[in-house]
C-alpha cells in the first residue's frame, strides 16, 4: 500500500485535530504542519511527530495531500497554491467566500486532476451515515442546531458557520431542485446574524425547516425526517438514530402498530472517518463523497439564505427609521 505523505495547513483548534488523525491513520505519514504562529506550529508538530513550518508553501513539495484549516477568507488562495503544486486538498467548509472563487477552484482541480474534498464533517457522523438505508421519499425535515456562545467562530455569520452543515445534508437527502427559500435572522450579541431560520421548499413539495443559534443556554444538534410510513430522528451530538416504521394492524388507541429501533455510535470518530475517506480517494485517484461541486452546492444555498436575511434586516431598519421620523 502506497504511503500517503500528508500535511496540515493551519493548526488552530480544529487543525490540531486534523494533524492527530493523519498521524493515527495506517498508510499515512504526517510530514508536517504549518501555521503563521510559529509556537503553535512547533507545539503541534512535537505532539504529532512531524516538522513545523510557518510558510505552508515550503511544505508543498514534500506532501501528496493536505488539510486546509485556515480562516475562510484565506481558503481560496491557499487551496489554489496547493492545487497548482499538484497537491490534493481537503478544504474545510465553507469552501470559499464567493461562488466565483468556488468555481475557479473546481475548474483548477479538474485541470490538474487533483482530489478535491470539502470538509462537511457531519456527512461522516456515523449517525448520518446510518440513515441512508432508511431514506425513501422525505416530505418534511425539521432541523435544530443550537449552541452556547463561544468566542471562536463569531467572525462569520451563524448561517455560514452552523446552518451550512444542515443545508448540505438536506440537499443530499431530498432529490429535487430547490424552489423557494423563506428566512428570518437577527444579530443578538455580535454584529453578524447569531440566530436564524430558513424554510426550504423543493420542487417535489418536500420542505425543510432549519433553525440555528449560537446564543442558547444549551446545545442541541438534531434532525427529524418524516416520510410516508416512517420517521427518523438523528441526534448528531450523541451519534444516535431512532427509526419508527409503521407495521400491520392498530394499537388499542387506534395508532398504527409500529417498530422502533434505536442505534448508537458513540465510540466512532467523525473526523477520523472524514480524513480516512479523503486518504482513500487520494490513494485511488477517485472522487470523494463530498466533492468540490457538493461544497459549492451547499455554499450557493447558504449565500442565498444570508442575502435574504440581510435584505429583511435592511428593510426592517428602513421602516424603523421612517417610523422614528414620523413618515
Amino acid at each position: 500500500m502506497k504511503t500517503i505523505r500528508a500535511g496540515v495547513i493551519g493548526v488552530g483548534y480544529l487543525g490540531r485535530f486534523h494533524a492527530q488523525k493523519y498521524a493515527a491513520i495506517p498508510g499515512v505519514e504526517l510530514i508536517g504542519v504549518s501555521d503563521i504562529d510559529a509556537e503553535r506550529a512547533q507545539s503541534v508538530a512535537a505532539e504529532c511527530g512531524c516538522r513545523a513550518f510557518t510558510d505552508y508553501r515550503d511544505m508543498l513539495a514534500l506532501v501528496d495531500a493536505v488539510s486546509i484549516v485556515v480562516p475562510t477568507s484565506h481558503h481560496f488562495h491557499v487551496a489554489r497554491d496547493c492545487i497548482t503544486h499538484q497537491v490534493d486538498i481537503l478544504l474545510e467548509k465553507p469552501m470559499t467566500v464567493t461562488l466565483t472563487e468556488a468555481d475557479q477552484l473546481i475548474e483548477l482541480a479538474e485541470k490538474h486532476q487533483r482530489v478535491f474534498q470539502v470538509g462537511h464533517l457531519e456527512r461522516f457522523n456515523p449517525a448520518v451515515m446510518a440513515i441512508k438505508p432508511f431514506l425513501t421519499t422525505p416530505v418534511f425535515i425539521e432541523s435544530n442546531r443550537i449552541s452556547t456562545f463561544k468566542q471562536r467562530g463569531v467572525d462569520v455569520d451563524v448561517v455560514l458557520d452552523l446552518m451550512i452543515h444542515d443545508i448540505d445534508i438536506i440537499l443530499t437527502i431530498i432529490d429535487s431542485p430547490l424552489q423557494t427559500i423563506h428566512t428570518v435572522g437577527a444579530p443578538v450579541v455580535t454584529s453578524t446574524t447569531d440566530i436564524a431560520n430558513a424554510r426550504l421548499i423543493f420542487a417535489n413539495g418536500a420542505t425543510a425547516n432549519i433553525t440555528v443559534s449560537r446564543v442558547s443556554l444549551t446545545n442541541i444538534r438534531k434532525m427529524r425526517i418524516f416520510q410516508p410510513g416512517s420517521y427518523i430522528n438523528v441526534d448528531f451530538a450523541n451519534k444516535k438514530v431512532m427509526t419508527i416504521r409503521l407495521g400491520e394492524g392498530e394499537l388499542a388507541s387506534g395508532m398504527p402498530k409500529h417498530d422502533i429501533e434505536v442505534r448508537s455510535f458513540a465510540g466512532e470518530d467523525a473526523l477520523y472517518n472524514e480524513i480516512e475517506h479523503f486518504v482513500t480517494h487520494v490513494r485511488h485517484r477517485t472522487t470523494p463523497e463530498v466533492s468540490g461541486r457538493d461544497g459549492r452546492r451547499a455554499l450557493e444555498v447558504v449565500l442565498q439564505v444570508m442575502e435574504q436575511i440581510k435584505e429583511h434586516q435592511q428593510l426592517d431598519l428602513y421602516r424603523s427609521i421612517q417610523k422614528t421620523n414620523g413618515a
